[in-house]
C-alpha cells in the first residue's frame, strides 16, 4: 500500500510539473499572455526548470524547446523513480520509452482537459475570466471540426467529437506503447 502511495503522489507531482511545462509551450506557441491567473500558476510550477534549461537550449522558433525538454526530464525522472521504488527489475533501457510514451500521453489528456473545461464554461459562465484563454487553447483544434460539423439544434458538437478523436488517439497510442514494449522486452 505505500508503495501504490508513492506512486500515486509521484504521478500527481510529477503530472503538475511536467503539465504546467507543456501548457507554457502550449500557450507560448499561441501567443497567449501570462498576466493571468493561469499564466501566473504556468510560471510558478515551471520557472524552476525551464529557466536553467533555457540558458542550455537556445530558442530559434515559435516553440519553446526548453519547457519541452523540461516536460521530458520530469517524466523521465518520474520512470526511473518509479523502477526505482518497483524495485529496479527488468530492462533500465525501457524506462525512457516508457517515459516518452508518458509524455505522449499527457499531451493528449491535457488538451481533453482543456476541452472539457472549455465545454463546461461555454455552458454555465462563458465571461469566466480564463475562458478567453481556454477559447484561444481550444480554437486550434476545434476550427478544422466545426467547418465540417453543422450545429445541431444550436449546440456547437466540435467539443464532443474533438475529444472523441483524441480518446481514440489515446487508444492507439496504449496499443503502439505495448508493441512498442512487447518488441523490446522480447529483443525484437
Amino acid at each position: 500500500m505505500i508503495v501504490q502511495i508513492l506512486q500515486f503522489l509521484l504521478e500527481v507531482v510529477s503530472g503538475l510539473i511536467a503539465g504546467a511545462c507543456l501548457l507554457r509551450l502550449y500557450m507560448q506557441a499561441q501567443r497567449i499572455p501570462f498576466n493571468n491567473p493561469v499564466g501566473q500558476l504556468v510560471f510558478a510550477l515551471s520557472d524552476w526548470i525551464v529557466m536553467p534549461l533555457r540558458k542550455i537550449i537556445p530558442n530559434r522558433s515559435q516553440y519553446d524547446l526548453s519547457s519541452l525538454v523540461a516536460a521530458g526530464l520530469v517524466m523521465l525522472v518520474q520512470y526511473v523513480l518509479l523502477w526505482l521504488l518497483l524495485g529496479a527489475n527488468g530492462n533500465p533501457g525501457l524506462v525512457p520509452v516508457l517515459a516518452l510514451f508518458g509524455l505522449l500521453r499527457m499531451v493528449l489528456t491535457g488538451l481533453i482537459g482543456i476541452l472539457i473545461v472549455y465545454a463546461i464554461l461555454s455552458w454555465v459562465q462563458p465571461h469566466s475570466p480564463i475562458a478567453g484563454i481556454l477559447h484561444r487553447l481550444s480554437e486550434p483544434l476545434l476550427r478544422p471540426l466545426r467547418k465540417l460539423i453543422p450545429l445541431i439544434g444550436g449546440v456547437d458538437l466540435s467539443a464532443l467529437v474533438a475529444i472523441i478523436a483524441l480518446q481514440v488517439l489515446l487508444m492507439v497510442l496504449g496499443n503502439v506503447q505495448f508493441g512498442v514494449l512487447a518488441s523490446m522486452a522480447t529483443g525484437g
